[in-house]
């Protein structure tokens, strides 16, 4: 058998170089992704946001609708206030949209909330208070000093589950201690509205510990 020349030899190399060359480079490339792996997961995670709902027994119904009115008359009403919602917070209670007539009966009636227990909007036998109470006020004052949630009063605390509830009696009185007859017969034909309201937040969120 003929040895081959030198010139075929050298050409054989040749082509066969860059085989060689892929060949190596493929094994480095496979060398470079082997690795040993492992995960864990914490899947699932979502955000909802709660709910707040505050209802009571008036079935629409005003709690003081009083009509020939005179001196000295007094009234009360309980009202039961329920929270609907699945996170705590806090109910409090205050007045807004006074309107009284040019005499100035709302300086005259005065009117005192409490919250405790017992009673419905039909009769407040069984009330009992829960906790002190500011002496009866004015509406007039009332209206300045208790008219919206920041400056409310008889503040209860909700813990989120649907259905609790608790009982507010108003207790109101015509009060003319101090004027004249001539002042208390100016009254006559006077009126005054106002709104009772009963309003529920959530609580400030506590950062959950790490």
């Amino acid at each position: 058998m003929a040895t081959p020349s030198r010139g075929v030899r050298r050409a054989v190399a040749l082509a066969a170089a860059p085989v060689a060359v892929l060949a190596a480079g493929a094994m480095v490339w496979q060398s470079s992704t082997a690795a040993f792996t492992a995960t864990t997961r914490n899947a699932g995670n979502s955000w909802s946001t709660g709910q707040v709902a505050l209802t009571d027994d008036d079935a629409g119904r005003a709690g003081f609708s009083v009509t020939n009115l005179v001196p000295g008359q007094t009234g009360e009403r309980c009202i039961v206030v329920t929270s609907n919602a699945n996170v705590p917070g806090e109910v409090r209670s205050y007045v807004q949209n006074l309107s009284t007539s040019a005499q100035g009966l709302a300086d005259h009636i005065r009117l005192r909330v409490e919250r405790g227990t017992g009673g419905t909007f039909e009769s407040c036998a069984g009330f009992t208070p829960a906790q002190p109470s500011l002496p009866a006020q004015p509406l007039s004052l009332l209206s300045t000093a208790y008219n919206s949630f920041a400056n409310g009063g008889q503040e209860w605390t909700t813990t989120g589950t649907p259905g609790e509830s608790t009982t507010y009696r108003g207790s109101w009185v015509f009060d003319t201690t101090g004027l004249t007859q001539q002042q208390v017969d100016a009254l006559q034909g006077a009126q005054v509205s106002i709104d009772l309201v009963w309003e529920l937040q959530s609580a400030d969120p506590v950062t959950p510990a790490p």
